[in-house]
């Protein structure tokens, strides 16, 4: 009980909303301010009564931005103590508690784009989903993802939809490579990839160059 107070008491102020309908009587400003605003905690969302339509769907596009930037975040934060605590970055993901998988997916894309390369207008996602593409097919990507407003399945689908049309249907790339895999690890795999966010097979390719980056790394 001790943790869910605390938890509950260590709040910040996504931003300050207004009320459907006005107040019967004004009240004292640090009081009124108080229960306007949508509050964060670590275990939910304080989302006071009456809250307009508007503010809160601004704070659903609010939150969505602080998401998809917080993986960016993740991903740059791994790679920096990958690069200067060789010896010890692992000790900090632990006492962040945070999983190695997720954040070396999350790596692997942020190395793969250049902060003056990431487009602002499209998610982390639709970013990993072109991430094993060379840089100019990137580029296309994004300049059609923008500029027809693609959800990340739609990105992904226009994509395998130009694979097959060039000859490079990935259904026939899978029969030429089979591998004898147990269920269990399948299993285990499906739920990394849900865990990361991603499909099992982009995941299952992230994680493979991702590992190759690594070795061949040691090895220069």
């Amino acid at each position: 009980m001790a943790s869910e107070t605390s938890d509950l008491e260590v709040t910040k102020p996504l931003f300050r909303g207004r009320h459907e309908t006005a107040p019967a009587q004004r009240r004292p400003s640090g009081e009124a301010s108080h229960q306007e605003r949508v509050l964060t905690t670590r275990i939910g969302l304080h989302i006071p009564t009456g809250l307009s339509f508007e503010d809160w769907e601004r704070a659903g596009r609010h939150i969505s931005g602080l998401v998809n930037s917080s993986t960016w975040w993740l991903g740059d934060w791994l790679v920096y103590g990958k690069e200067h605590y060789t010896d010890r970055y692992q000790r900090g993901i632990k006492s962040a508690g945070l999983q190695y998988q997720t954040l070396r997916n999350y790596a692997w894309v942020s190395r793969r784009f250049e902060f003056h390369r990431r487009r602002s207008s499209l998610s982390f996602q639709h970013h990993a989903e072109v991430a094993s593409l060379p840089v100019a097919e990137q580029e296309l990507w994004f300049d059609r993802a923008e500029r027809n407003r693609w959800t990340t399945k739609q990105l992904r689908n226009a994509i395998s939809a130009a694979r097959e049309e060039n000859g490079h249907d990935e259904r026939q790339v899978e029969t030429k490579r089979q591998l004898s895999v147990p269920h269990s690890r399948v299993r285990c795999w499906h739920r990394a990839a849900q865990q990361a966010g991603a499909e099992l097979e982009q995941w299952m390719l992230t994680t493979l160059d991702s590992a190759a980056e690594q070795i061949l790394a040691e090895l220069e």
